[in-house]
């Protein structure tokens, strides 16, 4: 997952495209990537934390006595490093793990319990919990707290005018993801096609979200269902990655065409929403005249754009909804079974490959309402699923990186197995306690699914 230094020479469209491709690495470097979200709460009222007032700063500033250090926006603490990994803030308060680019899912596993551990260490002096869910059950979209960071103030603007449910993304979601890096260019094409198709299997299996202000939404992934709502410009299946001649620069002129938030100059964020990428690496943006993007404006801009699966110099999983800890260590291991395993890949290629534009996007729709019941080309999302596994746990198999007593990684994939074999999402299981033991009462969630 390492990235390749940056600097701020004038931009061409060859030097984005090779900036991007600066990440093909041989298959004996690559590594794994985890991340997650989580919404803290303070014990006992159940509300949203701050970032001030026994807050979210607190927090940041509580989990140094682990060897963590202080990443500052001006004088303001927003994140924390440790090594490769970093602690960070989500618009409205989700504290994430960033992990470090790591060998095996036990390594991922073990990274996890120890974050998770120094979290509830801070989090009880505090009053403050962690919750593990796709969308916060309960708080209004006003009663969430904005984080001071820069970006995020821009972001808060534009939202409105692009998409019904962007500040929903912002505020009320959270995600487990895993980054995955690829050889070359076909490997990459091969990847991101395989994975994009799939990505809504991956939505069904961790669907996790199905509760809006105490009640039932209608969708078992209400997370997934704000990403069709949220930027069209910037979201979404990404069709063009299954056209003939795909490849780095195709991605390169996407990203391009993709409105930008903000250039970061000295230390600030300026707003620049809405325009063009291609007038600033022109030197013809009119917010900064005369200035030229450089490689890391292109490196900023690149992280602004949210498709099911997004190309920096990784390939980045995004479809699935935040859960228990053993799914945190799940989401990495179906995807790196699939895709760092050639046999695995083409497999799951096979899965997808015959699926139609048209039947990529209602899959994609479909999913968020009824997970595994969803069906494409005649087959169940089910179905699908169970299959995807069965190639996943292969794939770990063959990579044969044992740890105490676990000949593979292929353990990890268990909870998976469980969902899809039931065909009972997550979601659908938080249903049936809000329909029986839990009364009719979703704040039981913050007792029986916090971290």
């Amino acid at each position: 997952m390492g990235r390749a230094v940056v600097d701020d020479a004038p931009l061409t469209l060859e030097a984005m495209t090779g900036h991007l491709a600066l990440g093909c690495k041989p298959a004996t470097a690559w590594r794994v990537g985890a991340e997650h979200e989580k919404f803290p709460f303070r014990m006992g009222t159940l509300e949203p934390i701050p970032y001030e007032d026994h807050g979210v700063r607190a927090l940041l500033e509580g989990l140094r006595r682990f060897g963590w250090e202080d990443v500052r926006e001006g004088s303001t603490l927003i994140a924390l490093k440790r090594g490769e990994a970093n602690v960070s803030l989500e618009p409205g308060g989700q504290f994430e793990l960033s992990g470090a680019p790591l060998e095996t899912i036990h390594d991922i596993y073990e990274e996890t319990v120890q974050h998770l551990a120094e979290c509830r260490a801070v989090g009880q002096e505090l009053g403050i919990g962690f919750l593990g869910l796709g969308f916060i059950p309960t708080w209004t979209r006003a009663e969430v707290p904005a984080m001071p960071k820069g970006r995020y103030k821009i972001m808060r603007a534009y939202m409105p005018k692009v998409g019904g449910l962007g500040l929903d993304m912002m505020f009320r979601t959270c995600t487990v993801q895993a980054n995955l890096d690829f050889a070359s260019e076909a490997d990459m094409v091969a990847k991101f096609r395989t994975s994009l198709a799939l990505q809504p299997i991956a939505t069904a299996l961790f669907a996790n979200s199905p509760f809006t202000e105490g009640k039932p939404n209608g969708f078992l992934s209400a997370r997934a269902n704000v990403w069709t709502d949220t930027d069209p410009d910037r979201t979404g299946m990404l069709d063009f990655v299954f056209a003939d001649g795909f490849g780095f620069e195709a991605y390169a002129r996407y990203a391009l065409d993709v409105p930008m938030y903000f250039v970061k100059r000295d230390g600030r964020y300026v707003d620049v929403a809405g325009q063009s990428f291609r007038a600033f690496a022109a030197g013809e943006l009119e917010a900064l005249p005369g200035d030229r993007a450089g490689l890391k404006d292109w490196e900023d801009h690149l992280s602004t754009i949210f498709p099911e699966v997004r190309l920096k110099q990784y390939l980045e999983m995004r479809g699935a909804d935040v859960g228990p800890l053993d799914r945190l260590a799940a989401l990495p291991a179906l995807w790196t079974g699939v895709l760092y395993d050639a046999a695995a890949l083409e497999a799951a290629w096979d899965l997808c490959k015959g699926w139609t534009r048209e039947d990529r996007a209602k899959l994609r729709a479909d999913v968020a309402r009824v997970g595994l019941k969803a069906e494409v080309a005649g087959r169940s999302a089910r179905d699908v699923a169970r299959d995807l596994l069965a190639i996943a746990r292969e794939g770990l198999k063959a990579r044969r990186r044992g740890r105490e007593g676990m000949a593979d990684e292929a353990g990890y994939l268990n909870p998976l197995d469980e969902i899809a074999d039931s065909g009972i999402t997550p979601a659908e299981r938080l249903l049936e306690l809000f329909h029986g033991s839990w009364g009719g009462e979703v704040r039981n969630a913050f007792d029986d699914f916090a971290y």
